[in-house]
């Protein structure tokens, strides 16, 4: 596949952020300092050394979410903490019921586990959320069973930005005795969440959201609510026995950092997620048959996802380069099928076909959103004009 670089315009930053230089400074600092070289398991100085800045690393990531920085356990990213939350804390209490509930507008990471654990026996049922793409909370009271032992609903949506009332639904299940998962890779270092204050069991986070390094995340479990799992993997006693493996330093101290940064920067930046979104979407509104997919009373601003009627997607997508947006989820991109979250949302196969997703950064300009704007009216018109009857 052919490398491209000019005149790019990033607008896919709910796939990964750019990861800002701070944290590059931070991680080839650790790299190139000789005193922290060595592996955190060791017990000689430059282990040591690696492990007390790791736990620096995570103090900063426990600052961001307002809890001890026991609860927290590094991972590979938010995909393998939503295994190990899912499945390890399913498998943890399956003595005492092996009932689960999720939404069908999860992240697969999250649906893909609830996958497995179906067919090792567990019963699962999967939520449909209303035609705003949230969760009407009488359809959760309502699937509730005394063999009911973990609900596991996505904070903010990762293609349409919108938001469950993670309140609510935490409180819903504490008062069952239920524990509560959420996939936070979406809102952490975005929203501002206190996690000592909210009834939230367990929470899947992952740096490169918000401005950090891939390949790095971590699992928030509430102890204190004697929250446990069982381990995925075996053959080490790293992170208290639950995750087992070396530890890579260098990524981890740019975790901590992107954590310190966003703790400074997520409400300004939040202001400027709220100004672009405002700027993209009055400059599409007025192209007939254009709509927002989600609601826009109850999302993250970061994110906008629009579905237009007579034109094919994929060609819109290509006509939109040199512009880096989304039809879908990344983890989803490699097929052709029609965004299982929109279907989900009662959207056609030819408006979820035809939805793109705009995701922003705080590096994302007002110039680059009128580039924006300017290209995909240009496209919308071309598409129209070629396209064929059953389309238009």
């Amino acid at each position: 596949m052919k490398r491209t670089t000019d005149n790019l315009i990033y607008l896919d930053s709910a796939a990964t952020m750019p990861i800002d230089q701070k944290v590059v400074s931070a991680m080839t600092a650790c790299l190139n300092n000789t005193e922290v070289i060595g592996n955190p398991s060791s017990l000689n100085n430059a282990g040591r050394n690696a492990m007390h800045d790791i736990e620096i690393a995570r103090q900063k990531l426990a600052n961001l979410l307002h809890t001890n920085k026991d609860n927290l356990t590094w991972t590979s990213g938010a995909t393998e903490s939503n295994n190990l939350a899912i499945i390890g804390a399913a498998r943890f209490r399956s003595h005492l019921g092996r009932h689960i509930i999720t939404m069908a507008t999860e992240h697969k990471a999250v649906l893909g586990a609830f996958d497995y654990l179906e067919k090792e026996g567990f019963q699962v049922t999967r939520l449909i959320p209303d035609s705003n793409g949230l969760l009407k909370l009488a359809d959760l009271k309502e699937a509730i069973k005394k063999e009911t032992q973990l609900v596991s609903i996505m904070h903010v949506n990762n293609e349409t930005g919108v938001t469950q009332d993670i309140v609510k639904i935490g409180s819903i299940c504490r008062e069952k005795d239920i524990l509560f998962h959420t996939d936070a890779a979406q809102s952490i270092g975005k929203i501002s969440l206190n996690l000592d204050q909210l009834p939230i069991d367990l929470l899947s986070i992952s740096a490169h959201k918000f401005y950090g390094p891939q390949g790095i995340g971590a699992l928030y479990m509430r102890k204190a609510a004697g929250c446990g799992v069982i381990p995925l993997h075996y053959g080490g006693e790293q992170e208290k026995w639950i995750r087992p493996g070396t530890l890579p330093v260098h990524q981890i101290i740019g975790f901590g950092v992107a954590a310190e940064l966003a703790l400074e920067r997520s409400e300004d930046d939040y202001l400027i997620m709220q100004d672009l979104h405002k700027r993209l979407w009055d400059g599409l509104k007025n192209i007939p048959g254009i709509e927002i997919n989600g609601t826009i009373k109850s999302k993250y601003p970061g994110i906008l996802n629009v579905s237009i009627s007579g034109v094919d997607g994929e060609s819109l997508i290509l006509l939109l380069e040199p512009l880096c947006v989304a039809n879908g989820s990344a983890c989803n991109s490699k097929n052709n099928e029609p965004s299982f979250v929109l279907k989900a949302l009662g959207r056609s196969d030819l408006q979820a076909q035809s939805a793109i997703r705009f995701s922003f950064n705080r590096n994302t300009t007002h110039e680059e959103i009128d580039i924006t704007i300017e290209k995909y009216h240009e496209a919308v018109r071309y598409l129209r004009e070629i396209a064929p009857d059953e389309l238009v």
